[in-house]
């Protein structure tokens, strides 16, 4: 049986990375796609490389029949999903991709974003799409939240280590590199290309970044107490891409042990061997996502290293991922593509 869905802010990056992925999709078919500044448009004038596909024409969200739609993709900007998910149908199944019901405490919305959430209730009712370390919430769940992918990849290098005690939870550093599609398609100054190449730009230094509040969260309820890590993001000179490099305390050889064991069964998570490093561009356009752990040359540290693609595991594909489970699918339907090389 075909699940129709539907995708609302079909014309950003996670968006077209919905459609993209869908279109291969055996179980689901686009019945609707909207963008409010390209409605009436069609997607090949918006994203000319999925011009052979398709696809409904792009329209605003009110005119969307939702009769038949079995579950919506919503890929709208941060602060934008809260009134919209609270005005569609409870019967519907929604995975969210933006930040808006990712913290599951309204007052830690407030504090990471600056304002009062708009759908308490909705927020305390989401569950946390890390799709591997909530697969039964997910599939008994109405509303989704995504990741952000950032925190994807950050917990991805942390959370087994936190769970199987094999690191100082005090003592973790987290420096990550972020390809520039993570920013959004809107027009920034700072992402114009003479702004952005030939060189790495940190930001939201010391603290002040807003995926702080998912590793919060989450590491703190494994460690059953507060875990506070250090975390400094760099906006580098690539399209797609994630790479975090974190530094821990402890026995090198014992987290990678950790890390194997979590992830053996995993499909889409590979473990290298001891010593090996991953690259982002042996993960591009996948839902792969590849780990590595070395010893430092202090003994009892070591670097675990994670590289994912922020558009697809980060965001769009763990979406899809999320979306099967609850639809009943097999979990790896639609995401099982090799990555782009070069």
């Amino acid at each position: 049986m075909s699940h129709k869905v539907a995708v609302l802010g079909a014309s950003g990056y996670t968006g077209a990375e919905l459609v993209r992925l869908i279109a291969t999709h055996p179980g689901m078919e686009i019945a609707a796609l909207t963008g409010e500044r390209k409605a009436g448009m069609r997607m090949a004038e918006v994203f000319p490389h999925l011009a052979t596909l398709d696809l409904p024409v792009l329209s605003r969200i009110e005119e969307v029949d939702l009769n038949g739609i079995d579950l919506v993709f919503c890929a709208l900007p941060h602060a934008t999903s809260q009134a919209v998910i609270a005005d569609l149908p409870r019967a519907l199944r929604i995975v969210d991709l933006s930040a808006d019901f990712r913290l599951r405490d309204p007052a830690d919305y407030e504090t990471w974003y600056g304002k009062p959430h708009a759908a308490p209730e909705l927020q305390r009712e989401a569950v946390y799409g890390l799709t591997e370390f909530y697969r039964d919430e997910i599939r008994a769940a109405r509303l989704v939240a995504g990741t952000g992918c950032n925190a994807a990849a950050g917990q991805y290098a942390i959370r087994p280590l936190l769970e199987a005690g094999v690191i100082d939870p005090e003592r973790i550093i987290l420096d990550l590199k972020a390809g520039v599609s993570g920013a959004g398609r809107a027009l920034k100054e700072n992402l114009l290309h003479a702004e952005l190449s030939e060189g790495t730009h940190p930001y939201a230094a010391g603290g002040t970044h807003r995926h702080l509040g998912e590793f919060d969260q989450e590491f703190s309820a494994i460690a059953g107490r507060p875990v506070r890590v250090q975390f400094t993001p760099h906006l580098s000179p690539m399209n797609r891409g994630i790479l975090v490099t974190a530094y821990v305390e402890g026995d090198a050889q014992a987290v990678h042990a950790a890390i194997s064991r979590r992830y053996d069964h995993e499909t889409f998570l590979h473990v290298l061997p001891f010593g090996a490093l991953p690259s982002t561009r042996h993960v591009r356009g996948s839902n792969f996502v590849h780990i590595g752990v070395v010893g430092d040359r202090m003994p009892g540290r070591a670097v675990v290293v994670v590289a994912i693609d922020n558009l697809t595991k980060g965001s769009s594909g763990q979406a899809i991922q999320n979306a099967n489970l609850m639809l009943g699918e097999r979990e790896t339907e639609g995401l099982m593509l090799a990555p782009v090389f070069p």
